[in-house]
């Protein structure tokens, strides 16, 4: 089994990856493999509605939105990091998950998906919502903790003394291991839910 992880901050060992590190290590002693991929030091546009990807298949920018697509289809699991910045997610990291979820049409029903938070203070929440809401689109159970998946600091030294945070960050990885264990079970015993398709309400009668 496998996870793919996302470090959304353009600091490569910064107060994020600190965290995403603790995760990835409890991950591996639950036998599961991963792969981090830096993107946010990345030149990454927004989507921009042309709806290309409809036809072909991929994001019409072909940067790392593409690279990643194979390795999400793939993989069981997604972690995505990100710094708080003005009480939300890094805006290059809110840009790739934008087009990388809407561009690629393979199912990710039941992939595991979680988001590991890093703030100096506050807006950790609001951003913790922020990308949940990718998983909560496409039917991928979202894994929590024993507190919210944050740490604190302003550099990753800062964050060896936020010993609660490190332990969210252990638990979290405890939790998604099982979590993605169980449901590779239940696809074996009962294979994946059936899901309705195609219904789209506009409210173009006003309502």
């Amino acid at each position: 089994m496998k996870v793919l992880i996302l470090n959304g901050s353009p600091r490569s060992h910064g107060c994020t990856a600190r965290a995403l590190e603790e995760v990835e290590k409890t991950l591996h002693e639950e036998g599961i493999e991963t792969e981090t991929v830096l993107v946010g030091n990345k030149d990454v546009r927004g989507c921009i509605a042309c709806r290309s990807c409809a036809s072909t298949g991929k994001c019409v920018f072909d940067d790392i939105v593409n690279e990643i697509a194979p390795k999400f289809e793939s993989a069981d699991g997604i972690i995505i990091g990100t710094p708080v910045y003005y009480a939300g997610s890094n805006g290059t990291i809110l840009s790739l998950l934008d087009r990388l979820f809407f561009s690629t049409h393979f199912d990710k029903s039941m992939k595991v998906g979680a988001c590991v938070i890093s703030s100096r203070r506050a807006g950790s929440t609001s951003a913790y919502d922020e990308i949940n809401k990718y998983f909560g689109i496409c039917s991928m159970p979202i894994a929590t903790s024993t507190y919210w998946n944050e740490v604190h600091g302003s550099k990753a030294e800062d964050v060896e003394k936020d010993k609660e945070g490190l332990q969210t960050m252990r638990n979290l990885g405890c939790n998604m291991a099982f979590l993605m264990k169980s449901i590779q079970l239940g696809k074996e015993k009962y294979s994946l839910p059936k899901n309705e398709k195609g219904t789209f309400t506009n409210f173009s009668d006003g309502l």
